[in-house]
């Protein structure tokens, strides 16, 4: 797992992950520190990363990249740490377009194509 708070080049990332997947990495985002953590088994794992470096749970959500895919290929906003009925998201996909939005301008800010 990579644990990214700076621009990194995601095909370095691809390239050199350490998960099977043949398609996607898996991340789980901090929506207020602007940190991701990505390449785990689970997005679970990625979420670990990140509350120990000090993210709280409410702005922690998950997802997957398709490094090979653009457009609206690229991300998928489904995990099961997104499921939380306390902040209107019942389940895996995140449904909040504005978090959606944060999530992909984090994305772009720091997975460099």
């Amino acid at each position: 797992m990579q644990f990214i708070e700076k621009p990194t080049s995601l095909k370095k990332l691809w390239d050199n992950r350490q998960t099977n997947y043949v398609e996607l990495m898996k991340f789980a985002i901090d929506i207020e520190n602007n940190w991701i953590a990505i390449d785990g088994e689970m997005h679970s794992d990625c979420e670990a990363i990140l509350l120990e470096k000090g993210s709280k749970q409410e702005y922690v959500w998950g997802g997957n990249v398709y490094p090979e895919n653009s457009g609206s290929d690229f991300i998928e906003f489904s995990s099961f740490i997104n499921i939380r009925p306390s902040q209107d998201n019942p389940g895996m996909e995140l449904l909040n377009p504005e978090i959606r939005g944060n999530i992909k301008k984090i994305i772009q800010q720091l997975l460099l194509l």
